[in-house]
């Protein structure tokens, strides 16, 4: 590979690296807080009149995100080893005008590698953010669900975009 390609490719991932590192840092942060400071099930709530809508409480999960699918702990540690794989392998090919598509894939990244992380060193993943009836979640989980929003929201406006023009189809001339 020459030299120029070579550079070319690291400043590529330099950026996804960057994105997914700090995400699997805050995650991996937040979450040795949580067990470090809180018994399991143990809730903190330094503001008691926000306790019926949010709320700290350490929890682990063995399911997907949310809490969904419990007892899949391998099948979930497979598909994120499979879904960052394939993360690592498309993002090369996103353009690098695509900033939306290349900040949600870093966020999806950074997620799936955080609570990879949590699978194969603890065989759970902690949970530990409380929002009203909603499953407990992490920053993790968070991150994948933002940068899913993030492509679907890239998806929206593409389709609202003119298409380019083309020899067969060229632009129209202003008057």
């Amino acid at each position: 590979m020459p030299t120029s390609s070579r550079a070319t490719l690291v400043r590529t991932y330099a950026v996804l690296a960057a994105i997914a590192g700090a995400i699997v840092l805050l995650d991996q942060y937040t979450k040795h807080l949580v067990r470090t400071l809180l018994a399991l099930g143990e809730i903190w709530m330094p503001l008691e009149w926000l306790a019926p809508y949010a709320r700290i409480v350490h929890w682990t999960n063995t399911g997907a995100a949310f809490g969904l699918f419990q007892n899949g702990g391998m099948v979930f540690t497979v598909l994120a080893i499979i879904v960052s794989g394939a993360i690592i392998y498309y993002y090369r090919n996103v353009e690098r005008a695509s900033w939306l598509i290349r900040l949600a894939l870093g966020l999806q990244l950074g997620g799936a590698l955080g609570n990879l992380i949590d699978r194969l060193t603890r065989g759970t993943v902690t949970d530990f953010v409380s929002v009203g009836t909603f499953p407990v979640f992490n920053v993790a989980d968070s991150s994948i669900s933002v940068g899913v929003a993030l492509l679907l929201v890239d998806m929206l406006l593409e389709q609202r975009r003119p298409p380019a023009p083309t020899e067969e189809n060229p632009a129209p001339h202003s008057p």
